[in-house]
């Protein structure tokens, strides 16, 4: 279990370098895409689409290109939507390439489609080519929230997992928070192509940015390069940093007493060691995407990360953002594209805030506590919105997503790291985030029809019941993995030799 030294600030920021802080942020990038990109078509719908030039006061003049494509709400609805198949591909095919070719390849591979997807969106001229430009997107952002969270459970010093974890919803947010505010200004003749292409100059960023940052140590352990491995470590904690105990938590201890001689002798000539048979063996049978799901040792894992995943789309997160102008306008009209920056701004300061609770709690007493506050929160919604009481419908939704930011925004992405051992890490990821795509599919796709259907707000009492079922299923199912050092200890089964 993490002492208490790992409470300590003093602790805390020993751990902390300018590299590590320089590697973790351009890693972060690519899930500061994926939020950019779920919301980017917020705020500018109206102007997109053609049903008004400005949804603010004042009108620029855009650049050259046609100001705006026709097209109804179902066409609109389509390009929304096809971002979310990229991210489903993109999620699946992002889980054997970091297991079998690294993090580091895997995220360099995400900026090519950050890049591209986001060019041919901003110069789209119809529906087909913003589609296509969609879809890349959404494939680049697919595959950096598999890979990314995996390589910063991987950098992150041993007793900061939870804070450096939580990371990755931090920088979700961070994108939305992006996106909305360039909507608010930009969403005025042409200029609503410039809101796309910040994208493709922020995937060209990362891109360089990530030719000074380094292989995960862990990867690289588990592909026998140990030396490289440990080299790595000792840059990313700072030259006086003593790894040896971390080092040794990865099974390395075992190069530890080899002489410079020796260690150069197992290298082959471009200077990479060759893999060690224990674990070329295990790098050889690594868990698949398919066999992981039947494992012994991984189904449980699978079960509980799904289902946590799920639990995070269908709790009714995203019908706050991507649909905040249509549900917040009727009880501001005046101020409903303001608003939505104050709920990302608020979602933002919380996952902050927060970011510490699931090292200091653990990871399931946070799981419930947010899963139990947002189902409070969307009856506190549905009965406001019914009743039209306007104070308590906006009180209601930041107690939503702030609820949202306590647990259900960041763990999700831890669990997919500590549930299961390093093998079958790359394909549970890959599961956790095809779940999490499917789900964020089905709201973004009926919840104007539910809500329709149903009337006014009573679509949160749908939330706050699936709030129920998912608090009952993580109390029930889901373990805590807050100081405990790996798969076997989560899962109380004892340690076995191959």
């Amino acid at each position: 279990m993490a002492s208490n030294q790992s409470s300590s600030p003093r602790s805390w920021m020993h751990d902390i370098t300018a590299y590590l802080i320089y590697v973790v942020l351009t890693a972060t990038i690519g899930p500061l895409q994926y939020g950019f990109h779920l919301a980017e078509l917020n705020a500018p719908q109206a102007v997109i689409t053609c049903e008004k030039k400005s949804v603010s006061t004042a009108f620029l003049a855009g650049p050259s290109l046609p100001q705006c494509i026709p097209m109804n709400p179902t066409q609109f609805g389509l390009i929304t939507s096809i971002y979310t198949p990229g991210g489903l591909i993109g999620a699946l095919s992002a889980g054997p390439c970091a297991t079998m070719y690294g993090r580091l390849l895997t995220m360099r591979l995400t900026t090519i489609f950050f890049t591209l997807g986001p060019v041919l969106e901003a110069l789209a001229p119809n529906i087909g080519v913003m589609s296509v430009g969609r879809f890349l997107s959404g494939v680049g952002a697919g595959a950096a929230i598999v890979a990314v969270p995996i390589y910063i459970a991987e950098v992150a010093p041993p007793l900061e997992k939870g804070v450096f974890g939580a990371l990755t919803q931090i920088m979700i947010n961070v994108g939305v928070l992006i996106a909305q505010v360039l909507g608010y200004f930009l969403s005025k003749g042409s200029l609503w192509r410039i809101v796309l292409a910040v994208a493709g100059g922020i995937g060209l960023l990362q891109m360089a940015g990530l030719f000074l940052v380094p292989e995960s140590p862990k990867w690289l352990v588990d592909h026998g390069r140990s030396p490289q491995a440990r080299r790595i470590v000792q840059k990313i904690r700072g030259a006086d940093a003593d790894v040896e105990e971390e080092v040794e938590g990865w099974g390395t201890n075992e190069t530890a007493g080899r002489s410079s001689e020796e260690e150069s002798l197992l290298q082959a000539p471009d200077d990479d060691p060759q893999p060690s048979s224990k674990t070329a063996k295990s790098n050889k049978n690594g868990v698949g995407i398919f066999e992981v799901v039947f494992h012994p040792d991984h189904h449980k894992a699978i079960v509980a990360v799904v289902g946590v995943m799920f639990a995070q789309q269908l709790c009714g997160i995203n019908s706050i953002i991507m649909y905040s102008v249509s549900l917040l306008s009727a009880l501001l009209p005046t101020t409903a594209t303001l608003l939505i920056v104050v709920v990302s701004i608020t979602n933002l300061v919380a996952t902050i805030a927060f970011s510490p609770l699931a090292d200091k709690l653990g990871r399931k007493p946070c799981l419930l506590i947010s899963i139990g506050g947002m189902g409070i929160n969307a009856v506190l919604l549905a009965f406001a919105i019914l009743l039209d009481l306007k104070i308590l419908s906006a009180i209601a939704t930041l107690l939503f997503v702030t609820s949202f930011a306590l647990g259900l925004g960041p763990v999700p992405f831890i669990l997919a790291s500590e549930l299961v051992g390093p093998e079958a890490v790359g394909a549970t990821q890959s599961w956790a985030l095809a779940a999490n795509w499917i789900a964020t599919f089905l709201v973004a796709q009926f919840f104007p029809i539910l809500n329709s259907w149903l009337g006014k707000g009573k679509v949160y009492f749908v939330f706050a019941a699936f709030a129920g079922l998912f608090f009952a299923f993580v109390a029930w199912w889901v373990p805590e993995t807050k100081g405990k050092r790996n798969a076997d200890e989560v899962w109380g089964r004892g340690r076995r030799e191959d």
